[in-house]
């Protein structure tokens, strides 16, 4: 596999797991897309993730009424195979935003469109959740 390249695997991972927990404090986790934005205007790494078309229940997901109330989150990707040497995964902690219009909204739509084609046909018309990054943690076999 040589060099394992922690952000390089997690940018490239097609899905992750995002944690949120509720007000009450109960863990909540689901799997979103998401893109990095490979040129952050401050510095700080930043993970992009929408609510776009895909049929659901209700716009106003469990997902966004925790990160009102609790703004810390984790994001998780991981590669498993069977063969062991191959295994690992990367989790991203930070201090998440939920924008629904301006310069973030924005970026984190192009982002989106650019690292999946289902978004020429696949609606992007929610908030988008800008996640900046605070720790880069990962293990590889």
């Amino acid at each position: 596999m040589g060099e394992f390249d922690p952000r390089a695997g997690f940018g490239r991972s097609p899905v992750a797991r995002l944690a949120t927990s509720t007000p009450d404090g109960k863990p909540h986790l689901v799997p979103v897309v998401f893109a990095v934005d490979p040129d952050p205007p401050d510095g700080h790494d930043v993970v992009y993730t929408a609510v776009d078309a895909k049929p659901k229940t209700t716009q106003r997901l469990r997902r966004l009424a925790n990160i009102q109330a609790n703004p810390r989150v984790s994001l998780l990707v991981d590669h498993y195979g069977d063969d062991w040497t191959q295994l690992w995964w990367v989790r991203v902690d930070g201090v998440a935003a939920i924008h629904s219009e301006g310069a973030a909204m924005a970026a984190g739509y192009a982002l989106l469109r650019a690292k999946y084609p289902q978004y020429q046909s696949v609606s992007l018309n929610g908030p988008v959740i800008a996640v900046t990054v605070r720790r880069w943690s990962s293990w590889h076999a």
